[in-house]
């Protein structure tokens, strides 16, 4: 497929130095821009230097290099039976990526269990930079799922569809490897959608997040210094009944940079229920397209079939 030169819109969700201030002229004029973005390409760019500081993102890939240069013993030991948690390392099918994959941080100790393993003499900087990023980070899902909400125009009750689509987390800190040719784009991880809500990302320095278009050109993304890139997931899709736009992207790379990247996956609970409101549905232009379903049956159907995973609640 080819390449294309498409404009990805880059938000700034603070105004002199201040957070937007839910339900100001500025925060809706900014969620029905949000709302487009996710509806015309499954994404957008974002700087929110006011809700994640750009020091705790530099400690948290300081951070992440440390972890990543640990031994292989030391990161096999973290093993999470859930699909795409634990340590995935030496893998045939994305060989220049490694990755930890750990749960609902900011509702547990599962820092502390997950730094204790990695560091027995124990590591509270990684541990409280863990913490931090991730909470801010789920902080700022919810405040995108509200925007959509608003972009909407739905009914304030619809918040709390918002607040369940991320109850569960889950954050990903991700080495893409030196590729073996420095002259030619090596695919490090396959073009898919996410499982989530919503997804946010944050990199250091190396670009190489591709988007496919909607006319199925790749587009590569330039996350600016300090910025983030928002993904609209699998499970926001059926929720807006297919409004929303759940992106296909990948990650490629050329040159001599390891590229470090880190992900907020935001999850409803596997009971949760996702339905459409009826107020996006329109027997005109927007028909009900996929069944009431559990978020539990949705995930098992992506893990053993990620491309189709929203197949059995279509109607």
């Amino acid at each position: 497929m080819e390449s294309e030169n498409v404009t990805i819109p880059c938000f700034d969700f603070c105004k002199d130095g201040m957070r937007l201030e839910e339900g100001s002229e500025e925060w809706k004029e900014m969620s029905k821009k949000v709302r487009e973005a996710c509806e015309n390409h499954g994404c957008f760019l974002l700087i929110c230097d006011e809700i994640i500081p750009n020091t705790v993102c530099e400690e948290m890939f300081h951070s992440m290099k440390a972890l990543f240069d640990l031994p292989e013993e030391t990161k096999q030991q973290y093993v999470i039976p859930k699909p795409y948690r634990g340590y995935n390392g030496k893998n045939s099918l994305i060989p220049f990526c490694e990755s930890f994959g750990i749960d609902d941080i900011p509702l547990s100790d599962k820092a502390e269990t997950f730094t204790n393993l990695m560091w027995p003499q124990g590591n509270p900087s990684f541990c409280e930079t863990l913490k931090t990023m991730s909470s801010k980070m789920v902080e700022l899902s919810f405040l995108v799922l509200k925007m959509i909400v608003e972009g909407y125009g739905l009914p304030q009750h619809y918040i709390s569809d918002a607040e369940n689509m991320k109850n569960s987390s889950y954050s990903r800190l991700i080495k893409y490897k030196v590729c073996e040719s420095n002259n030619e784009c090596e695919i490090c991880l396959p073009a898919h959608t996410d499982s989530s809500s919503l997804t946010i990302l944050c990199q250091k320095d190396v670009q190489g997040l591709h988007v496919l278009s909607k006319t199925d050109k790749w587009v590569e993304l330039e996350i600016p210094h300090d910025g983030f890139v928002v993904i609209v997931g699998d499970i926001l899709k059926a929720w807006s009944n297919g409004r929303l736009h759940a992106v296909t992207h990948r990650v490629m790379l050329r040159g001599e940079k390891e590229r470090y990247s880190f992900g907020l996956f935001a999850n409803p609970k596997e009971e949760m229920n996702i339905e459409v409101p009826h107020e996006l549905v329109d027997n005109q232009i927007h028909p009900l397209r996929y069944r009431p379903f559990t978020y539990g049956h949705y995930f098992n159907n992506f893990v053993s079939n990620p491309l189709q995973a929203l197949e059995f609640a279509a109607i």
